[in-house]
């Protein structure tokens, strides 16, 4: 069995297990060494099994980008729907600041719909 990790580090983990299924075609996990913990593995399964679904979420969401045109780091930490301000700063983290300020205004339409 796995340690557990926090929440912050198993999306952290998920994005990048997401990002590499996304690129390569493989299979979830198969590119990371070491164990994934059993949270990280929920969000990674949920979100691949999901992923159309949530990618037509995103299009809709976003008002010229359709999913397939994000890079592929915007593309999954919007996929996994993580807290606001973490896939903002995960974002800018990994891809650009110009990919924050998109990811923001994606996530934040997405979350106005979803209370509508």
């Amino acid at each position: 069995m796995s340690a557990e990790i926090s929440r912050r580090e198993a999306r952290r983990a998920a994005v990048f297990l997401l990002y590499q299924w996304d690129v390569t075609g493989t299979p979830l996990g198969s590119l990371h060494e070491g164990e994934v913990d059993e949270y990280t593995r929920q969000v990674t399964d949920a979100v691949a099994a999901h992923a159309p679904e949530l990618d037509a979420r995103i299009t809709a969401a976003s008002d010229e980008w359709t999913a397939d045109r994000l890079g592929a780091v915007e593309r999954n930490v919007l996929r996994d729907e993580v807290v606001l301000d973490e896939a903002i700063t995960l974002a800018k983290r990994y891809a650009s600041d110009e990919a924050g300020r998109l990811v923001n205004g994606i996530l934040g339409r997405i979350v106005r719909e979803k209370a509508a």
